[in-house]
Order: C-alpha cells, then sequence, then structure tokens
C-alpha cells in the first residue's frame, strides 16, 4: 500500500463473525476507528509528496527521519492503518480452525502446542496496560514469538502473522470491561489456513513480511 491509502473492505458480511464479534461493533471498528486512521494518514502525507512512494512499512519504521510536524502523527496513524488491516484479514466466520503445515509444526516446536500458544497470548493480551496489541510474530532465525506493544506500535521488523486489538473500541460495544472474554471470541474465529499461508509465504520470503 502507498499514498492515497484506502480503507479496505471488511472480507466478510459485517454479521459474519456473530456471536463472537456482532455486528454493530465491527461497523464502528472497520467503518469509524479504522478509516479515520486512514484519513488521518493521508492528510498528514498530502503535502509531504516526498513520502508519497513510501510504502506503509516504511512509514511505520521510518517515521524519525520524518520532519517533526507530521513525525509522531504519522508513526500513530501509520501503525493504525497496518495493524487494523492485518486485524480483520485474519478472521473467518465459524467454524474454528486450526494451523497446519509448516506453521503448525512451528507452533509445536515454539511452544509445545496449539493451547499453550492460546495461552501465552491471551496473558499478553491481558497484560497490556491500556489500549495496545498482543502479537504473533515470525523471529529473524524462523521461530515464532508473543509480543505486546502499546497504541499503535508495530512489531515491526518481527514480522507479524496476527493480532489481537485489545483497544477498548475493539470490544466495548459487546464486552464492556470483560477483555478475557472478547479475547476468547476472538481467537475462535482466528482464519488458520491463511495464518498457515502467511507463514509459509514470509519463511521463503525472509525478511521481507508479507502485508496481506
Amino acid at each position: 500500500m502507498h499514498y492515497p491509502f484506502s480503507l479496505p473492505p471488511l472480507p466478510y458480511p459485517y454479521d459474519a463473525l456473530v456471536p463472537e464479534l456482532d455486528e454493530r461493533t465491527l461497523h464502528f471498528h472497520h467503518d469509524k476507528h479504522f478509516a479515520t486512521y486512514v484519513e488521518n494518514l493521508n492528510k498528514l502525507l498530502e503535502s509531504h509528496p516526498a513520502y508519497h512512494s513510501w510504502s506503509l512499512e516504511q512509514l511505520i519504521q521510518g517515521w524519525p527521519e520524518m520532519p517533526e510536524e507530521i513525525r509522531q502523527g504519522v508513526r500513530n496513524n501509520a501503525g493504525g492503518v497496518y495493524n487494523h488491516d492485518l486485524y480483520f484479514k485474519t478472521l473467518a466466520p465459524l467454524p474454528a480452525s486450526s494451523p497446519s503445515g509448516a506453521l503448525a509444526q512451528a507452533v509445536e516446536r515454539d511452544f509445545g502446542d496449539l493451547d499453550k500458544l492460546r495461552s501465552a497470548m491471551k496473558t499478553a493480551a491481558l497484560g497490556q496496560f491500556g489500549s495496545g496489541w498482543a502479537w504473533l510474530v515470525g523471529c529473524p532465525d524462523g521461530t515464532l514469538s508473543i509480543q505486546k506493544t502499546p497504541n499503535q506500535d508495530t512489531p515491526l521488523p518481527l514480522c507479524p502473522l496476527l493480532t489481537c486489538d485489545v483497544w477498548e473500541h475493539a470490544y466495548y460495544l459487546q464486552y464492556q470491561n470483560r477483555r478475557g472474554d472478547y479475547f476468547d471470541a476472538w481467537w475462535r474465529l482466528v482464519d488458520w489456513p491463511q495464518l498457515s499461508q502467511r507463514y509459509e509465504m514470509w519463511m521463503e520470503n525472509r525478511p521481507h513480511c508479507p502485508l496481506g
């Protein structure tokens, strides 16, 4: 993705993830919050054509080089676009799926089994103070790791494979303060077949991390 950025459509109908994530939550999360990050990023870059050719990953990692008046805004909003794009793309309607192929082997190698991975990621999600994200990432040596980041920060240059949005706007309309219940619902929606393909694509193209 490059400037001008556009809001990707939701990959499924707004009611497709019911009952885990309801239609109202997805409308607000995708059409309001995600869209605002896209709009703000475009506004910040509009009068700075030197950065129009930069990819989203370049903006996220290169923001310290930018003029002071847009530096923090680009960091926040480029991260918001990247994080939300991955979040929505890696969910799918029930029934729940599971990892396969190389990813299944990596999960077993690095965590023991899928339930231990879920437990480690839930610990990260619940342990993030305030707004932020819990991540499953690929490390330079090909291993998997759990990370957490505040606000709209990303774990780049580690390769983000899966992320759980623990900003309250992701779940408060449906789950109020029950972040743990939200995480459990979100976990059931993870599109493991897509994640398995994403992991294999990354392994073939390291250190480049696929956005899509």
